[in-house]
């Protein structure tokens, strides 16, 4: 349950496949602020269509008030948000397109965390005008079935050099309100 003297957090997650979904009911379980987006209304059905059989009644209230909403754009999805996750595939021109992106669409203070377990944080960041809000979630993406079953293990972060203090905390505080540990190495 989330603690009404926390500040509410607004997290965007850019990609509404098996990976996004879960991550966005995770983050509506939690109490977050969620926008979920996709270019495919097809994902985003099926992400709403997996969100709603597994939310309890009071928790889709949440969509109605306007704290979990499906986006078809990255410039509704990142307009307010506080911390962008993107779900795209773990290449490199993918990354690259998604930063670049975000950069320019998300406001200032935005955080950007990027699962990746090949990339370097530091050479994805570099290219935004953000590097100290660039960090990686390093974990290899498990299937939805290992992704339902886990709550409470260690979601590893990788971050740059010019990763900042305050980055660290918020997407530590992020994986903390779903209910995981975060540790943190260097690239």
């Amino acid at each position: 349950m989330p603690d009404p003297s926390e500040p509410q957090l607004t997290v965007a997650i850019i990609g509404a496949g098996p990976l996004g979904r879960w991550l966005a009911l995770q983050a509506a379980r939690s109490g977050l602020r969620v926008l979920l987006e996709d270019v495919l209304p097809s994902n985003l059905h099926h992400a709403r269509e997996y969100i709603r059989q597994r939310l309890s009644a009071a928790a889709l209230d949440q969509e109605a008030s306007g704290a979990l909403g499906f986006v078809s754009t990255i410039e509704d999805a990142v307009r307010q948000a506080d911390l962008v996750i993107d779900c795209v595939p773990d290449e490199l021109e993918s990354k690259l397109e998604i930063l670049w992106l975000l950069d320019r669409m998300a406001p200032p203070q935005t955080v950007f965390a990027t699962p990746t377990t090949q990339l370097s944080i530091a050479d994805l960041a570099a290219c935004t005008y953000r590097p100290e809000k660039c960090i990686a979630i390093a974990a290899a993406p498990p299937s939805l079935a290992e992704l339902e079953s886990q709550t409470g293990v260690s979601i590893p972060l990788r971050t740059g050099a010019a990763t900042s203090a305050e980055t660290v905390a918020l997407v530590k505080d992020f994986w903390q309100r779903l209910g995981f540990q975060a540790t943190v190495a260097d690239n």
